[in-house]
């Protein structure tokens, strides 16, 4: 199975790795690709990419990737890209002091996917970071 997690923060990650946890059967079996969208605003994208490679060392194959531009748009072309089965995606920018509501990035690609979407929960965080 080919996953792909598209994540804008380590919230994100850490949220889509704990969904991940139970399904993976393994290096050779799934691969996992983390993409992160660089459009004015990924903070800390090489956070979160290092957040997968500590959670999910020896689960799956590990990739990540880096594109530029809207994030919907990149994340849709990385899913036919890299003939993704499932995409993995949070319901919002992952930075404290987000909304609570579903992102127009989610939206957008909730509505376009050509492959099953798993929106993973975030906690909301406040400005501070405190839950």
């Amino acid at each position: 199975m080919r996953y792909l997690v598209a994540t804008d923060s380590v919230h994100t990650t850490a949220a889509a790795c704990d969904y991940l946890d139970g399904r993976l059967d393994g290096p050779g079996a799934d691969t996992v690709t983390v993409l992160t969208v660089s459009a004015g605003g990924a903070r800390d994208a090489g956070d979160a990419a290092n957040v997968a490679r500590a959670r999910l060392a020896g689960r799956a194959t590990l990739e990540t990737e880096t594109r530029d531009g809207d994030p919907a748009e990149a994340i849709l072309e990385a899913v036919d890209d890299l003939d993704a089965d499932v995409l993995v995606l949070g319901p919002r920018s992952g930075a404290p002091g987000s909304d609570t509501e579903l992102g127009s990035t989610a939206r957008t690609v909730l509505a376009r996917a050509s492959v099953p979407a798993v929106v993973v929960p975030l906690e909301r965080l406040d400005p501070d970071g405190v839950e």
